[in-house]
């Protein structure tokens, strides 16, 4: 009996091709790091309390993956259920009624994207073709059940259908200053993605009253890192992040000194001109590798570049004359209520630190 062969066209509808458009600027893969850190925030990153709503299908990696703040890894050889065990997000093939789609509620309260990141690391043959990025704007407990509800209409274009390549990082600027809340990434038309990160600034919900203490320089509280020494075993930017962390992997720690008298330093600044109460620098994870000491110094300046040229404005706060291990220290102020728009965190010689918190009141 003679096997008629039939056109893939009769077995599966066909696929509408992404058109790409031009909505945003693209940056080469050398530059994100660059461009991006540590002057703004990844406000979907997992440490943030960011969550998935809704997504189509993650059928063989998890679509939990795309949020995770540490660079995609590869194992080769090694098998699932599904298949090839991939660090990303994976759906299924002959995605009939593209696009598949995840939707992510930010850490913060709100925030405005900057730039979009897609890293499509170790997907070769099986990664995404074609991507778009939507933003929402939605308050209320019931936000997420309305951004994911079928046909709902408040979505924004962040970013129109651009293409992208196997295995390498694709960046692009977002012209928008308008605040989001939730992002909607769009897979044109299945594949896999590693990782997705949405650049910008956090939009905090500050306290009805002006006298309750806030944490200032808290990331999720438009609290940034401006400025560093040195970050070459962690970036500084996690030194604002929520809680104590899970490994010395999300601190910040530089490079062994080997000058007499050489300090590191990282520069940060405060989500809202406040008057500090208390500051509080912590070496969780850090065991054979903490500072012997530190100071904070503050500063009141007008915007990010004064900081830079004004250096001999820095008012020295408080210190921690011996450091230890694993330990949240009080660093004890010599001045109290000094009001600042920036700080400075100066570790002596070298070494890592887990969080540096700094709480006070707006003014």
């Amino acid at each position: 009996m003679e096997i008629q062969a039939l056109p893939p066209s009769a077995v599966i509808p066909p696929i509408p091709k992404a058109t790409p458009t031009t909505t945003a600027d693209s940056l080469p893969a050398s530059d994100i790091d660059s461009t991006f850190n540590p002057t703004t925030t990844d406000l979907i990153a997992a440490p943030l309390g960011s969550r998935i709503v809704s997504y189509s299908d993650d059928f063989f990696a998890e679509v939990t993956n795309l949020t995770n703040p540490d660079p995609p890894i590869r194992k080769p050889g090694v098998f699932v259920e599904t298949g090839a065990w991939y660090d990303g997000w994976e759906t299924r093939r002959h995605n009939a009624s593209p696009p598949d789609y995840v939707t992510i509620r930010l850490g913060p309260a709100a925030g405005v994207p900057k730039g979009i990141e897609i890293d499509t690391a170790f997907f070769d043959g099986n990664h995404a073709e074609h991507v778009s990025v939507l933003g929402a704007y939605e308050t209320g407990e019931d936000a997420d059940e309305v951004v994911k509800k079928e046909g709902y209409t408040r979505w924004r274009t962040l970013l129109g259908k651009r293409e992208c390549g196997p295995s390498r990082r694709h960046a692009w600027f977002v012209e928008n200053d308008e605040e989001v809340t939730h992002v909607k990434l769009e897979m044109w038309p299945d594949g896999g993605i590693a990782r997705f990160r949405l650049y910008g600034t956090a939009v905090p919900i500050w306290p009805s009253s002006p006298d309750e203490e806030v944490e200032l320089s808290a990331v999720n509280m438009g609290g940034a890192v401006v400025e560093y020494s040195d970050q070459h075993f962690g970036r500084a930017g996690n030194l604002l992040l929520p809680g104590r962390g899970k490994d010395m992997g999300d601190g910040w720690e530089t490079r062994r000194s080997r000058e007499v008298g050489h300090t590191d330093w990282v520069i940060v600044r405060l989500g809202a001109r406040g008057r500090v109460g208390r500051v509080v620098m912590d070496t969780m994870h850090f065991r054979g590798n903490f500072p012997r000491g530190c100071r904070v110094l503050g500063l009141d300046a007008r915007n990010d570049i004064e900081v830079n040229v004004n250096k001999e404005d820095w008012r020295e706060l408080g210190s921690v004359e011996r450091c230890e291990r694993d330990r949240e220290h009080e660093v004890k102020l010599g001045r109290e209520g000094i009001v600042c728009t920036h700080m400075k965190l100066v570790i002596e010689p070298d070494g890592g630190v887990k969080r540096f918190r700094v709480f006070g009141v707006r003014v």
